[in-house]
This record gives C-alpha cells, sequence and structure tokens, in this order.
C-alpha cells in the first residue's frame, strides 16, 4: 500500500518504521501462544508494551509531520494519509484489545500499557482526539479551532474585566483611606488644640489663686491698719484726761 501513496522521505520513514513495530508485535504475540510459564508471559507482554508504545509515538510523529506537509499536499493526497493513519490507529488497538485478552487469561494486572497508566487502557484520550480530528474536515477543524479561540478571548476579557474592577476597587478604597487619613489628622491637631487651651486655663488659674492670695494678704493688711488707726484715736483722749484735771486744780 506505501507503493499506492506519494508520500514525503519523513512520512516514508515513520511509516516504515511503524509497519516494521506492527510485524515485531504480531509475531510477538504468535510467540506469546506457545510459551505456557505465566512468568515468561508477562515477561513477553512486557516487551510487547515497549513496542506498542513505540507505535503510539511514532503514530503522534506521522500525525505531526503530516499536518505540516498538509499546506503543499492535494486534497486527494491529504486524504489517503489521514486514511492511512486512521488505519495505524485501527490496527493499533487491536493489538491493545488482544494484548487485553492475553492479560485476563494470566491473571496480571501489573504491567503497564501507557505511561501513567495502570493495567490495560482504552485508547487514550489523545488517541481519541487523534482520531476525531483524523475525521474532521480542514473547514471543520478550521471552525472547531476558531470557536476555541473565541472562548479563549472571552476567558481573557472576563479576566481583563476582573482586574479593572479589582483596580477600581482598590482605588476607591485608597481614596477613602486618605480621607480617614486626614480627618484623624485633623482630630489630632484638634486634640493638640485643647490640650494646649487646658493648659493655658491651668495656668491662668494658678496666677488668679496666687492674685487672690495677695489681695486677701492686702486686706488684711489694711485692716490692721484701720483698727491700729481707730485704737490710737480711742486711746489718746482718754490719755489727756489727768493733764486737764490737774490744770483745772492749779487755776482753782
Amino acid at each position: 500500500m506505501a507503493d499506492e501513496l506519494q508520500m514525503s522521505p519523513q512520512l516514508e520513514q515513520i511509516h516504515g518504521e511503524i509497519r516494521d513495530s506492527f510485524r515485531a508485535i504480531e509475531n510477538g504475540f504468535q510467540k506469546l501462544d506457545k510459551i505456557k510459564d505465566p512468568n515468561r508471559q508477562s515477561k513477553q507482554l512486557e516487551e510487547l508494551t515497549g513496542k506498542m508504545r513505540e507505535c503510539k509515538r511514532l503514530i503522534k510523529e506521522f500525525d505531526r509531520e503530516s499536518k505540516d506537509e498538509e499546506s503543499g499536499n492535494p486534497p486527494e493526497v491529504n486524504k489517503q494519509i489521514n486514511e492511512r493513519k486512521q488505519s495505524m490507529i485501527k490496527e493499533l488497538n487491536s493489538f491493545v484489545t488482544l494484548r487485553k485478552t492475553y492479560v485476563s487469561s494470566i491473571g496480571n494486572k501489573r504491567v503497564e500499557l501507557f505511561e501513567g497508566g495502570t493495567g490495560i487502557e482504552e485508547p487514550t484520550r489523545a488517541e481519541e482526539n487523534v482520531q476525531m480530528a483524523s475525521s474532521m474536515s480542514n473547514q471543520e477543524l478550521i471552525d472547531a479551532g476558531k470557536k476555541k479561540m473565541d472562548e479563549t478571548d472571552q476567558a481573557i476579557e472576563r479576566s481583563k474585566m476582573v482586574v479593572e474592577n479589582t483596580i477600581e476597587v482598590g482605588a476607591q478604597t485608597g481614596v477613602k483611606l486618605k480621607g480617614q487619613t486626614e480627618q484623624m489628622g485633623r482630630i489630632v491637631n484638634e486634640l493638640d488644640t485643647v490640650q494646649f487651651s487646658i493648659k493655658k486655663a491651668s495656668q491662668l488659674v494658678k496666677e488668679i489663686g496666687r492674685k487672690v492670695a495677695t489681695d486677701k494678704c492686702i486686706m488684711l493688711f489694711l485692716l490692721l491698719i484701720v483698727c491700729g488707726v481707730i485704737a490710737i484715736i480711742v486711746v489718746k483722749p482718754v490719755g489727756n484726761i489727768p493733764i486737764i484735771e490737774l490744770i483745772s486744780d492749779s487755776q482753782g
């Protein structure tokens, strides 16, 4: 079949490696039928598993290379290449199913088929995606790509809106914090003014107290002077009486 389809040297090489691996896998299953020891059967299955992993890698490489060359090939050639790829995927899946049957028959669940998996698995999600992409036309692939890009753009726009809203809320919060800071500053200034006024009032009260005490002393001193004057006025006439009487007696 390779002679019927004109492929590039790279695709021809990959296709040849895949065909060689398929033949080796087929021969391996034929040898497995002749092995009776379960341990040797498990070892043989492990070797076949490695070959199937390699086939899976080569099919992916074949798919990538065909995608790169798709634009330079006629539509009919691309169609035949896709059919060839689909045929190889189906053949690999048949080996996977056959291997699952052998594992079930010998009760060995420890052998892995694909990296990250345990036991025997059906075609992985990546293979399913490859099959789905292979069955789609170029226009369908373009439409699917555009749809995916639109979904990505919408997700980016939603992320931008969230970021813008976050920035706006942050700006509003900053303005409120600034206003509250200014208000706190004014309150502190008012408290300083009240404290200064209280201090001045305390000093004034002390001065008034001192002045009142001084006035009391002055009033007491004046009271003492008045009392002294009164005493002098009262005492002086009393002291002059004997003198007057003596004068009167001498004249008589």
